[in-house]
């Protein structure tokens, strides 16, 4: 695997980037271009740092997870993403309780974002409220007994 660009978006084209960041505003109409591209940036870090570190059960915050939806939603390109960081899918798998928040979760998962070289924004990694930044399109939460699960690349068949 290469080295990780220092900034998360560079992980993706541009044209990508747009497109993700567009569906994140499709969802949330009143957002602005620069909230929606953090948090696509967030969501791709989220999921460079599970797929570098397959079995640490990570999982994003609400809004950050708004971020990985767009991502997910771009079927082709996650592939593709997934592949370039090591081949370690990262698969979704939804809780279904939008208030459902595990703080060392999130911290282990902005731990190992910086061990990475990202600095996770503050502002997106707080726990779900009724004052959030943006209505997050899926009822989901992702921690404490859904964590996320990494399929490793398969090894080739010996015959």
């Amino acid at each position: 695997m290469s080295v990780l660009p220092v900034i998360a978006r560079a992980l993706i084209t541009d044209a990508q980037f747009t497109s993700c960041r567009s569906t994140v505003m499709d969802a949330n109409p009143d957002m602005s271009a620069e909230l929606a591209g953090r948090i696509v940036e967030e969501g791709l870090k989220f999921v460079a740092a599970c797929a570098t570190n397959p079995g640490t059960g990570l999982a994003p915050s609400r809004i950050v997870d708004e971020g990985w939806h767009a991502l997910i939603l771009h079927t082709a390109m996650y592939a593709e993403l997934c592949e370039e960081l090591g081949g370690n899918f990262v698969h979704h798998f939804p809780g279904y309780d939008p208030t459902n928040y595990d703080p060392p979760i999130i911290d282990r998962t902005r731990e190992t974002i910086a061990a990475l070289g990202y600095t996770a924004d503050p502002e997106l990694w707080g726990p779900p409220s009724d004052e959030t930044l943006v209505f997050v399109a899926a009822q989901c939460q992702h921690a404490p007994d859904c964590t996320i699960v990494i399929t490793p690349k398969p090894k080739p068949r010996v015959s």
